[in-house]
């Protein structure tokens, strides 16, 4: 309840200081992501057009996108596959098949590579026409970064205090707390760890 109370105040509270301070309402992370806050349906055109966005993953519910923001059906109007993953703002944390779930509709975006078992590669059948993927819950600070943390440990075989640095670096507002440090110590420890243990035990 608490979240949908504060969606309205806090979102105003975003633009607020998208206006007054050197906050960019999204930032781009490398060459196939951006990490942002929600996106106005103002904002559609530029990002097809200007940011090469092929692909929206949503951390929101369903209630944050309804005033403001595209959902499946707006999106796919305009040639943009999406992806809805909702977690309650503030309270929770994506779980772990929210996470391994979105990593893998990530890497259908992305240039081929190699990638670590277990997380579906670019090289699979099911590979989309690259481009961006703009990752977002309501301001871009903590539900959608733990999943670009996820994507950029998957990625780079990353850790997650070098993935949230990384970040960090990009986007300075970041902000992760005690329970998605853990959600990402987790998918290291059972995506990037194991994944690397099993490629070097295959390889003799």
């Amino acid at each position: 309840m608490f979240a949908r109370v504060s969606f309205y105040p806090t979102l105003f509270y975003n633009v607020f200081m998208e206006k007054v301070t050197s906050r960019r309402w999204y930032d781009r992370i490398d060459n196939n992501v951006i990490l942002g806050a929600l996106p106005f349906r103002s904002m559609t055109q530029d990002l097809i057009q200007n940011e090469n966005v092929k692909a929206v993953v949503s951390m929101n519910e369903d209630y944050e996108l309804t005033l403001f923001s595209n959902n499946a059906e707006m999106w796919k109007s305009h040639g943009v596959k999406f992806l809805q993953l909702p977690t309650v703002d503030i309270f929770e944390c994506p779980d772990q098949s929210k996470l391994i779930q979105g990593v893998t509709f990530i890497n259908r975006f992305l240039p081929p590579v190699n990638t670590l078992p277990g997380i579906v590669s670019s090289n699979s059948e099911e590979l989309d026409e690259p481009g961006t993927v703009y990752i977002h819950c309501k301001a871009g600070r903590t539900r959608s970064a733990t999943l670009v943390g996820c994507y950029l440990m998957i990625r780079n075989g990353w850790t997650p205090e070098q993935a949230v640095e990384y970040m960090k670096e990009k986007r300075p507002h970041v902000l992760l707390h005690r329970q998605q440090w853990k959600a990402l110590d987790v998918f290291y420890a059972e995506n990037v760890t194991k994944s690397r243990a099993t490629s070097q035990e295959t390889s003799f």
